[in-house]
């Protein structure tokens, strides 16, 4: 699912990579048109504080989107309702990631970068504002007081008359939801415009904190067939091909977290990014989310599992970065991240005699018995966003009439 790689350009992903973008130029200074151009290198505080940085949003959405996992799975509104991966979606992820990773790949050496990617700004626009106020709406509501005039509207629209009238949307929501869609808007206009990598991290921590939310694993083998899948998707196209490095670097879209490594010399205004793509935030995030879901079966009052889990995606991604610069050539994140997440758990679970107990559990019959299960996997490696657009669809061609959430994706 991800790289570690050095480009020249602020480049976007299809497949979440993490990249270090070593060669931007800055100027020496001249006006003249014949003047040198310097490559600018990032000093080892600058570094530190990027990568250092990375990590921490990293841990951001994977600590609370588990947390939210567990409320999510005891929701009993269909519209906050998780989507379930079962093994058959889980053996089936990592064909159709290679195809649609192939195909982008394809895509952009036919047809022009410039058109395809604003197509993609205005996809992930939209989805953007849905994520991020869906993601900040628990906060929200804790910050408006209780004598805050909060209405109720409805947006309806029906195809046909009479007996054959059909429901196509029935929105419902509040000034809450308003002012949360407003707020995600200015930063939505924000990232079209200027693409600046601020706004690009409040959607990529919006992206991934939902998937960990609502993209629930219904078992531990399960998990396990789904991270083996992608580690070998990933040592391939990152190993033996240069698709996904082409790739990332043409996408352009919010589905990466980024921090400037020249931000002490250069400010909000810095240009030299390192990168850590969502499907490595994602991927191994809703295995954590699972063991969350375990340790609260257990009814232990401990999070032994979630945080053994944790820590071992700490280890993991620090084991990437140090790989990364000692070895100076781009590195599969999940080839460290999957043996670490799975490995690490397991080996407690031996130890305390519980190995059984994880393998059997059943997070879809213990948790949330009506989950819906997933029907189609999303189709961009990596990409909450795809999720939500495919929850979306189904949402939309429910004939059953029910209240949906502004802020859902």
């Amino acid at each position: 699912m991800a790289d570690v790689d050095q480009g020249s350009a602020f480049a976007s992903e299809s497949s979440p990579a993490l990249d270090s973008l070593n060669n931007d130029t800055v100027s020496n200074g001249t006006d003249s048109t014949n003047a040198t151009v310097a490559k600018f290198v990032s000093t080892p505080e600058g570094t530190a504080l990027a990568y250092g940085s990375l990590v921490f949003m990293a841990l951001l959405p994977i600590f609370f989107g588990a947390l939210r996992s567990v409320s999510c799975a005891k929701n009993k509104n269909s519209s906050d309702m998780p989507e379930t991966i079962t093994s058959r979606d889980a053996a089936r992820f990592p064909i159709i990631a290679s195809c649609t990773l192939f195909g982008l790949y394809l895509f952009f050496k036919i047809f022009s970068q410039e058109y395809i990617n604003l197509l993609l700004s205005m996809y992930f626009f939209v989805l953007g504002i849905l994520a991020l106020s869906h993601t900040i709406s628990p906060f929200m509501n804790k910050v408006f007081p209780a004598t805050f005039p909060n209405k109720q509207f409805q947006l309806l629209f029906t195809q046909g008359s009479g007996e054959n009238k059909e429901e196509i949307v029935n929105y419902e929501f509040d000034t809450k939801d308003l002012v949360c869609l407003c707020f995600s808007s200015v930063v939505g206009v924000w990232y079209v415009l200027k693409k600046h990598w601020i706004a690009n991290n409040l959607f990529g921590l919006a992206f991934a904190l939902n998937g960990v939310e609502l993209l629930h694993l219904n078992n531990v083998s399960t998990g396990c067939i789904l991270l083996g899948g992608l580690f070998v998707y990933d040592v391939f196209w990152v190993f033996g091909t240069n698709v996904m490095v082409t790739v990332a670097k043409s996408f352009e879209a919010p589905i990466k977290l980024v921090f400037p490594q020249d931000l002490l010399e250069r400010g909000l205004g810095a240009s030299n990014f390192a990168m850590l793509g969502l499907g490595d935030i994602v991927i191994p995030g809703i295995f954590i989310a699972l063991l969350l879901r375990f340790d609260v079966s257990l009814k232990k009052n401990t999070r032994t599992y979630f945080y053994t889990s944790f820590f071992a995606y700490v280890f993991g991604l620090g084991l990437t970065i140090f790989v990364m610069h000692t070895f100076k050539h781009a590195q599969p994140a999940l080839l460290y991240l999957v043996p670490a997440c799975i490995g690490f758990p397991v080996l407690v679970a031996l130890i305390k005699g519980e190995l059984t107990e994880m393998f059997s559990y059943e997070s879809s019959t213990e948790v949330m018995p009506h989950t819906p299960r997933l029907t189609h996997f999303p189709t961009v490696s990596g990409s909450p966003s795809s999720l939500a657009n495919s929850m979306q669809q189904k949402s939309s061609s429910s004939p059953r009439r029910r209240r949906h959430n502004p802020t859902s994706m």
